[in-house]
């Protein structure tokens, strides 16, 4: 998709649909009024007749409008301008690239920035609409033989800027809304692709050819020969019952000063979870590609941020492996030992996730890093109590809790920070060895998450439980969305900001 700028007259913009804005009431947004008035009134006729009462999500298309260049012009509700906020500007977004994907314009003019959109500013509401835009055209298509999808006949979209003031902020939305995109759209190629094709080799191939891609990243893989020797004994448990062997994925961003110390993103890339031993039911077991969506989500931020080419070092690594059963599959009460020394009693096979994530989380240590941020899917629990609106987020710092919520409410990828007390590691006791993987039916996320920080006191560290948003599941309908590749970008950017 092509994203330009464009200012002057928008009656005399010969785009193939041009959007504009009314509000609830009757109300013109400036460019909707600069129409009405070119066309004699015909946009408030309209309005008058009730073909659209300007609520939120609402379009009506008129065409061939008298004296008015465009073919069609959108008009899109924004609802009543007194309540409009961040949120609400995101629905009118997508109603109109909704209707839009149903004509066939390759070309629009969209004057959608200039709608209120409460305390959010122009920067804000253009990158979003490049975001928002980038993610309607999304197809997912590599692996379709002879049935292709019906391409999206949208090529280019212009945004209309009504004060040449503006260019600068515009222009940087533009930039960083692509960018994001790039991000977002790697993270949702990854996270669909099929497990017979994306397995641990196959990420690791993915991280060597995305370095050779920019000059600010560079990648390194661990083998499990290599892991052995680093003592990541726990990690290498979930690989043993599969023909593909673990690898740990380390991608750079050399962005800042060669010493500074860098900001680490970890990913959970199980390419796909049975259970193992403690096998999952059959019905639905198709949703554990997913299961990778962690790595997915770190491997589509690294590439938003080089191609941002933000002035800060990031450390991105992932955990690879494929959890199956087998005669050498690892099995319930195996006990095994960490790289941090800490011994795991593992009492279930399919709490997996956390065993592959505790020895990366070891190996960060290593990089003396300034915050860590680990991002998996990691409990079915999460989606019981979040549901699909908000990713689970656990910190032992109070600041970096903080910046991440930020994060998440600008840009409305947001978390909700669950508590992380030692009350409940309790339940994480072990007749046996150091710690259990599993903590019982009760809070089945928090001490997920309790487990994990017993492996991250070294530094600033926070956990997101992305399981109710990475994803849709089902059959049909099913798809990666990329979440939170936005949310940890604009983390980064917001401390590339500070430096």
């Amino acid at each position: 998709m092509l994203f330009g700028i464009k200012s002057g007259n928008p009656a005399k913009n010969r785009s193939q649909c041009t959007m504009i804005g009314v509000y609830e009431g009757g109300k013109l947004s400036p460019t909707a009024n600069l129409i009405d008035k070119e066309s004699k009134g015909y946009i408030k006729k309209i309005l008058k007749r009730g073909d659209i009462s300007g609520k939120v999500g609402e379009t009506f298309i008129l065409h061939d409008v008298r004296d008015i260049s465009a073919a069609r012009i959108m008009l899109v509700g924004l609802g009543k301008e007194a309540s409009a906020d961040g949120a609400k500007f995101l629905q009118i977004v997508n109603a109109g690239i909704n209707a839009l994907k149903k004509i066939p314009a390759k070309n629009t003019l969209c004057c959608l920035a200039e709608a209120s959109a409460g305390d959010e500013d122009l920067y804000w509401k253009t990158r979003k609409i490049v975001e928002h835009f980038e993610a309607a055209v999304y197809s997912f298509t590599e692996m379709r033989g002879t049935k292709k999808d019906t391409p999206i006949g949208l090529e280019s979209i212009d945004l209309f800027m009504s004060d040449k003031a503006d260019q600068i902020a515009m222009q940087s939305a533009i930039d960083d809304g692509t960018a994001i995109a790039k991000g977002i759209k790697t993270a949702r190629d990854l996270g669909n692709l099929p497990g017979n094709i994306c397995h641990p080799t196959y990420l690791a191939e993915q991280a060597q050819k995305m370095a050779g891609e920019y000059d600010s990243l560079s990648a390194k893989i661990l083998s499990e020969k290599d892991m052995e020797k680093l003592g990541m004994h726990s990690l290498l448990s979930v690989g043993h019952g599969s023909a593909q062997p673990s690898k740990l994925i380390i991608i750079e961003h050399k962005g800042g000063k060669p010493k500074d110390a860098p900001h680490v993103l970890v990913g959970k890339g199980i390419t796909f979870d049975t259970g193992g031993i403690s096998l999952k039911p059959g019905a639905n077991m198709w949703d554990m590609i997913y299961d990778m969506c962690g790595a997915a989500s770190v491997f589509g931020t690294m590439r938003a941020v080089a191609e941002q080419n933000l002035p800060i070092n990031i450390v991105c690594v992932i955990a690879a492996a494929e959890n199956m059963p087998s005669d050498c599959a690892t099995r319930p009460g195996d006990i095994v030992t960490s790289m941090s020394g800490q011994t795991i009693e593992i009492l279930n096979t399919d709490a997996e996730g956390r065993l592959v994530l505790c020895d990366a989380l070891t190996y960060v240590e290593k990089y003396n890093p300034k915050t860590v941020i680990d991002v998996a899917t990691l409990t079915g629990a999460v989606v019981v109590a979040l549901g699909s609106q908000a990713s689970a987020m656990y910190s032992n710092d109070e600041t970096l809790a903080e910046d991440i919520n930020n994060a998440g409410n600008t840009t409305l990828d947001r978390v909700w920070r669950m508590p992380l007390w030692d009350e409940y590691q309790v339940q994480l006791k072990s007749a046996f060895a150091d710690v259990a993987n599993i903590g019982g039916r009760e809070a089945g996320s928090i001490t997920a998450a309790c487990f994990l920080s017993r492996f991250a006191k070294q530094y600033r560290w926070a956990h997101l439980d992305i399981a109710g948003t990475a994803f849709r599941g089902g059959v049909a309908n099913k798809g990666a969305t990329g979440r939170p590749v936005t949310l940890l970008t604009q983390y980064l950017m917001d401390r590339a900001a500070e430096s």
